[in-house]
């Protein structure tokens, strides 16, 4: 098995992710913060509401824990006593409020004292694993460990009602993300009896009556909440896309520590399911509105896309989990994929707007055309513009502590070997192992990397690279190279190429047309560079591509040869075929939305 090196330990100095960590904390991380005051999150921690008072929701605590999780990270690398005395003032008001068993939920306290632990589905577990969390990285921050008492009471009180006593209503959570929480607790505290509890909650998931008679609404059923079958019989993915993930991730980590074979098999076919059949050229899952929830194989609509960001962080969870298990580059690629395209469009290139969906096309016209009939009952469509809130704004602070605690994703150890999973500019130093990797990644394709104190490295061999040079002798093994002789520096150059990509016969919205790629990013065309009516365009297979560096988007972006069809004014006329050769500009996929309402297209057709 492999173990991941924390984010603290490395150090992200200069290049792409640098920029980007320095917009979150500088920006977004702050943003996140005034909205949240603005729409009362943190002062839903005073437990006060009453009737003349806009209500709360079930889910602010899970808010603000996300929120507290990305101040932690954020100060663990930059410390800012302003930012932790805000966050010691949230501590403050969840520590006055607890009560004297433990309990805590700003919600429930406040609104429905008497349907405590009475409601599945209503994120009780969900928001204590976020709180948790939350305290962890508080407590690895800082030194303080205030609020994780706090929590370890909680989750005493939790472990009383749900397992001891059986008192609650339900078994297991509605909404999951307390297990990853509790198998965190268990490693940061030794005590077996938090990664008995999220076993417990693992194990009796599909398994019991007492689950299946609390649906929020008529139209859910079990497979919407991962309760339809036991864990070890569940195969394929299924449901609301962010809770499966976070089902998924938790059920890697069981089987990491307790080495349950039958658990890791169901993660294995469940992580192929979604990858080989359910998985935008992005990364993004969740294909539809209904349910934010994965669909049947194949359906992957662009103009429909749901693709949540917060799903595509989860999916980014369940891979890292099982990298570690199975050290295969086919679980850092998908992170790749994610962290460059699905999840990083989830954020304005300026900090402080957002997208809760992520479709792989827009055209704005088409997306109220309903209204005329129905302000309420109309076609769902995603937003063609980012938004500074949402009313369910779990999105916002789960990017700020995803990009703050991108580190996490780069390197991974076995033994005194180093794997190096993602090509970010970076060093880190644990023990007597040392490594340097200066990387030119998403432009010329170019790693060198240093070490000392290693047996070996393993660079890996990402899956849309298909030629590459490297100055050291190497052997191959689950999609990495090997090298042994790491007394001298180790450069790798990735072959560099646009490149377009099509899609199964099976994903019927993408017949006949490609994607275009370059090296790890996916590119998509805007109005906003091509003029009106951009599903009009074809692009030529020879490209002809021209790639320039645009500082604004911090990336390369590409103009290919391409087409215009013949524009028909009439509803119906006799097929001509004409068109006219143009230029087509394409830009990062991560970077749409960025000058404007504009029309956006992934796929196109080739001519």
């Amino acid at each position: 098995m492999a173990k991941n090196v924390s984010f603290k330990y490395v150090n992200i100095k200069n290049g792409f992710w640098r920029h980007r960590q320095t917009t979150n904390r500088d920006v977004t991380n702050k943003a996140v913060r005034d909205r949240f005051i603005e729409t009362r999150r943190f002062s839903a921690l005073d437990c006060t509401w009453d009737e003349s008072m806009p209500k709360p929701h079930i889910f602010y605590d899970s808010d603000v824990a996300k929120f507290i999780e990305s101040a932690a990270y954020i100060v663990q690398k930059d410390p800012d006593p302003e930012l932790e005395r805000f966050v010691e003032g949230l501590i403050d008001k969840i520590q006055k409020n607890q009560c004297e068993n433990g309990y805590f939920n700003s919600y429930f306290l406040a609104v429905e004292p008497d349907n405590i632990f009475k409601r599945r589905d209503a994120h009780e577990l969900y928001c204590a694993g976020h709180l948790t969390e939350a305290a962890l990285a508080w407590y690895d921050a800082t030194g303080s460990d205030r609020f994780l008492a706090i929590m370890r009471r909680f989750i005493d009180y939790i472990e009383k009602v749900f397992v001891v006593d059986q008192s609650a209503s339900f078994m297991t959570p509605g909404h999951e993300e307390i297990e990853l929480a509790l198998f965190k607790l268990y490693r940061a505290t030794g005590e077996v009896r938090y990664r008995d509890l999220a076993m417990f909650f693992l194990n009796n998931r599909g398994t019991n009556d007492k689950d299946t008679t609390d649906f929020v609404d008529s139209w859910i059923n079990a497979f919407y909440n991962q309760s339809h079958a036991p864990v070890r019989e569940q195969f394929t993915a299924e449901g609301h896309s962010v809770r499966a993930c976070y089902l998924y991730a938790a059920m890697a980590d069981a089987a990491q520590e307790t080495g349950d074979d039958a658990l890791f098999e169901a993660c294995k076919k469940i992580f192929d399911d979604i990858v080989s059949r359910k998985m935008y050229i992005t990364g993004g899952i969740g294909q539809s509105h209904v349910g934010e929830a994965f669909t049947v194989p194949y359906d992957l609509p662009g103009r429909r896309a749901y693709a949540e960001t917060c799903a595509g962080i989860a999916m980014a969870f369940f891979a890292l989990r099982m990298f570690e298990i199975d050290p295969d580059s086919k679980y850092a690629d998908v992170i790749e994929r994610l962290m460059y395209n699905g999840i990083l469009s989830g954020v304005s290139l300026g900090g402080s707007e957002f997208f809760y969906e992520n479709p792989l096309e827009i055209y704005p016209p088409f997306n109220n055309k309903d209204v005329s009939v129905s302000e309420e009952h109309r076609e769902h469509f995603p937003a063609a513009q980012r938004m500074e809130v949402f009313d369910c704004s779990c999105c916002p602070p789960n990017l700020t502590r995803f990009i703050a605690s991108i580190g996490d994703y780069i390197y991974s150890k076995i033994g005194e070997g180093v794997f190096i999973n993602q090509y970010i500019s970076s060093d880190f130093a644990e023990g007597k192992i040392k490594v340097k990797m200066e990387a030119d990644y998403l432009t010329s394709g170019s790693v060198r990397i240093t070490a000392t104190g290693v047996n070996f490295i393993a660079a890996r061999m990402p899956s849309w690279c298909k030629s590459f040079a490297i100055n050291q002798p190497f052997s191959r093994e689950g999609g990495y190279v090997f090298i042994y002789n790491t007394s001298k520096p180790i450069e790798l150059q990735f072959e560099m190429t646009a490149k377009l990509v099509s899609a199964s016969h099976l994903v019927i919205e993408n017949n006949h047309k490609v994607a275009l790629t370059y090296g790890p990013l996916v590119y998509c065309a805007e109005s906003a560079d091509n003029g009106p009516n951009i599903s009009n365009l074809a692009i030529s297979r020879n490209l002809n591509a021209e790639i320039k560096f645009d500082p604004y988007m911090a990336a390369d972006v590409i103009t290919v040869d391409g087409w215009r069809l013949y524009e028909q004014e009439s509803l119906y006329a006799d097929y001509t075929g004409r068109s006219t050769k143009t230029r087509i500009k394409f830009v990062p996929y991560f970077a749409f939305a960025n000058r404007g309402e504009a029309e956006m297209l992934v796929w196109m057709h080739a001519i």
